[in-house]
This record gives C-alpha cells, structure tokens and sequence, in this order.
C-alpha cells in the first residue's frame, strides 16, 4: 500500500510505484502486468484511475499488449518483448 500526498495525483503516485516495481525488478521484462482490476484493489482506487496508468505505462513504452495474452512488462531497450525472458528466482524445472 502506497500514501497518497495531498498534493499529487492518486494516478501519478500509482505510476510512480509501478515504475519503481519495474526499475527494482519486482516486475520484470517478459511477465505479467496486473490488469486494471487488481491494481484498483491494491491501491484503493477507481478502476478508470488504473487505466490511466496502464494507459501512461503503454504510451511510454513501459508495457506492451498480446491480444488475448495479455499486458506484459516491455524490455526496456525495445518497447516490446524481451529476446528472453529473465526466469532471476522462478527457476525452471
């Protein structure tokens, strides 16, 4: 859970939190990007502010979409898929 300030946009704070999970490698290039619905629960907002965000995290080039896939954290060289996708702790079997 984040604390809005007063004096910042609820969806501003939330795009800052997001890049920050990006940038720290909570979120990595190739994985999910939790959709509008469940951004607007963790951070008790309006799901139309999560789209905002969503929506300012595509135009930048943060996120990328599959139609029928998916919203997908982007590689931050390319904009788009990631040649691989990084497994850090996932590990594979």
């Amino acid at each position: 859970m984040i604390h809005f300030r007063p004096d910042q946009l609820k969806w501003e704070a939330v795009l800052a939190e997001i890049r920050r999970r990006i940038r720290d490698g909570e979120y990595r290039p190739g994985y999910p990007m939790p959709g509008a619905p469940r951004l607007a629960e963790e951070f008790e907002i309006a799901k139309r502010t999560a789209e905002r965000v969503i929506d300012e995290l595509k135009a930048a080039g943060e996120i990328y979409t599959i139609r029928g896939k998916g919203t997908f954290i982007a590689d931050p060289a390319t904009g788009g898929p990631p040649a691989e996708i990084d497994q850090g702790d996932q590990g594979s079997e």
